[in-house]
């Protein structure tokens, strides 16, 4: 009896496993922040998924690919803005896809920043201050009333000669006019990376548009299908694509749709907080849209790090782009 009882707690193994040893970084003697990044390989859990996402990325690179970047709104209300910005620049994305609150809230950050706040706040008394929470920053109202003034003023140079527009067009000529280093649309203007925001509507440049097609102009309108036929065509065209999800929603799924008309995306990393048990695009992982055609199945072509991006996206960077440029 007790012979069989050990076997079933330790049933013991009859093949020595040849994958790597578990060993985290040895901070002993001088600190090497590339090391460090290098040992996330063999940490596990995300640590190595992490590890895993930084290598994809340099793949990327390496095969030329057009890389599309996607995220959504509260990573540029995040100080992440001037990491998305230093890609831009540095030409190291070249289609962006986003939503309608990037545009708002980089144009805001232009000239008024948004406060560190806290997560317990009492709500009431910030709306009685005029302030709105965004998780643990602060969002002085003033600065949507500094906004709508600044974009009727924008409308009425970007409606003068042509009517209907797209929001391609739309981003870029909002860049156009702005003067901060930091600013992610004006970055992509300057270096003609195109920014796709298919839900422009979905945010403040909505209502205003709303306000100002009711007040001054009844003809203005924003045509989208223009843009995602513009999206599928250069897609077709790249001999290679690589896709950076931060986050989900319409930006992650506008990527991987389009590219499903060339048969898939190359090369994908995704990072999100996104539960795969409700179906939600948001949540589904990489391998999900292998089974749709909107990623290729290759070997150690995706993967996923299940983290909120202000905490693993700046590393992405620097072990993938900074540190080898």
């Amino acid at each position: 009896m007790g012979d069989n009882s050990h076997e079933h707690v330790v049933p013991g193994s009859d093949e020595e496993l040849v994958t790597p040893d578990v060993r985290g970084y040895d901070f002993r003697g001088e600190f090497d922040f590339q090391e460090m990044l290098e040992a996330y390989g063999t940490t596990g859990f995300q640590a190595t998924q992490l590890a895993e996402a930084i290598d994809i990325a340099k793949q990327m690179q390496e095969d030329d690919a057009t890389i599309y970047l996607t995220f959504t709104s509260n990573i540029i209300s995040s100080g992440l803005r001037e990491t998305v910005a230093y890609l831009v620049r540095e030409g190291y994305v070249d289609v962006v896809i986003t939503t309608s609150g990037s545009l708002t809230e980089d144009v805001i950050k232009t000239a008024k920043p948004f406060k560190m706040g806290e997560w317990d706040a009492d709500e009431a008394a910030l709306r009685e201050q005029g302030i709105n929470r965004l998780g643990n920053l602060y969002v002085p109202s003033d600065r949507y009333v500094w906004l709508e003034e600044y974009l009727y003023d924008f409308f009425e140079n970007f409606f003068a000669e042509e009517k209907i527009r797209t929001p391609t067009a739309f981003a870029r000529e909002l860049g156009e006019t702005l003067d901060d280093e930091d600013s992610v649309l004006k970055q992509a203007a300057d270096n003609d990376v195109p920014v796709y925001c298919p839900a422009l509507t979905d945010s403040e440049v909505g209502n205003f548009l709303y306000y100002y097609r009711q007040g001054y102009d009844n003809d203005v309108g924003i045509e989208i299908l223009d843009d995602y036929d513009s999206l599928i065509e250069d897609g077709l065209l790249a001999d290679t694509t690589g896709l950076i999800a931060v986050g989900g929603g319409v930006p992650k799924h506008h990527a991987i749709m389009t590219n499903l008309f060339r048969g898939g995306a190359d090369y994908v990393v995704y990072i999100s907080t996104g539960m795969e048990g409700d179906g939600s695009l948001s949540g589904a992982p990489p391998n999900e849209a292998v089974s749709w055609g909107k990623i290729k199945q290759k070997q150690n072509n995706y993967t996923q790090i299940e983290s909120e991006a202000t905490l693993v996206f700046p590393l992405l960077v620097a072990g993938a782009f900074k540190m080898d440029s």
